[in-house]
């Protein structure tokens, strides 16, 4: 029976760009809004920086981008637009990245509490999870409304940590931009990053603490990571 080396821990992960990808269905949904204004449609590869700021930020400077005109009067209507068409079509495309799976329940057997840290609202959030089988994993899946502050402020990660019952001090954020990364060092906590999400910034320069390239190497970065913790702790003793 594998140690659980992890009791104690818990894990925050972003969603998009880490834990699923979800670029291709956002996109589409901008794409359909910007058909129906008979502008252009934009490549996901060319969109997909949009991806993690929210939904409104998305849809904002994906209008803008596209070289639509936006006024911001007509912003909530054009977000409910946008709400809707992407819950009906939330998981046509989005898929979790390879290794999800396997590595979110090795972490589990190994004693590690986890939990959503996203900017995408909560209900959707819950409905992407939900669609896609996931949310047996997570003690809680927590958007920006269910927060008093959304990343990139500290008190994201650290609420949601809290509210899986977790200790804040003995968390690690797992992230693929810099709003992920600033968040985790607001709340103390380290970060990984992953190399395959859509962080427009290379994400090498976004200061994380380890950096991967697969999610099958995660459980040995949280190990180095909870290793180094119990170091630093042991050498203040």
């Amino acid at each position: 029976m594998r140690m659980r080396d992890l009791e104690g821990w818990t894990i925050a992960f972003d969603l998009d760009g880490t834990l699923v990808e979800t670029a291709p269905d956002l996109i589409g949904t901008l794409n359909r809004m910007l058909a129906a204004r008979d502008i252009p449609a934009m490549p996901v590869e060319a969109a997909q920086h949009l991806v993690g700021h929210g939904a409104l930020a998305l849809l904002r400077h994906g209008f803008q981008e596209a070289g639509a005109a936006w006024d911001e009067a007509g912003a909530p209507a054009l977000l409910e637009e946008f709400l809707a068409d992407y819950l009906a079509n939330i998981a046509v495309h989005s898929r979790p990245y390879d290794g999800v799976v396997e590595t979110l329940e090795r972490l589990a057997a190994r004693g590690a509490l986890l939990c959503v840290a996203t900017n995408k609202r909560t209900d959707l959030s819950v409905a992407l999870i939900g669609a896609l089988g996931l949310e047996r994993h997570f003690a809680v899946v927590c958007g920006p409304d269910r927060v008093s502050a959304r990343k990139p402020d500290g008190a994201h990660v650290r609420e949601a940590v809290a509210m899986a019952g977790g200790d804040p001090a003995r968390a690690i954020m797992v992230g693929d931009g810099a709003p992920d990364v600033q968040a985790a060092k607001g709340a103390g906590v380290a970060c990984v990053v992953v190399t395959f999400g859509y962080t427009p910034i290379p994400p090498a320069d976004l200061g994380g603490d380890v950096l991967i390239d697969r999610f099958g190497e995660l459980e040995a970065a949280i190990a180095a990571l909870v290793a180094d913790q119990a170091l630093r702790r042991a050498s203040k003793a």
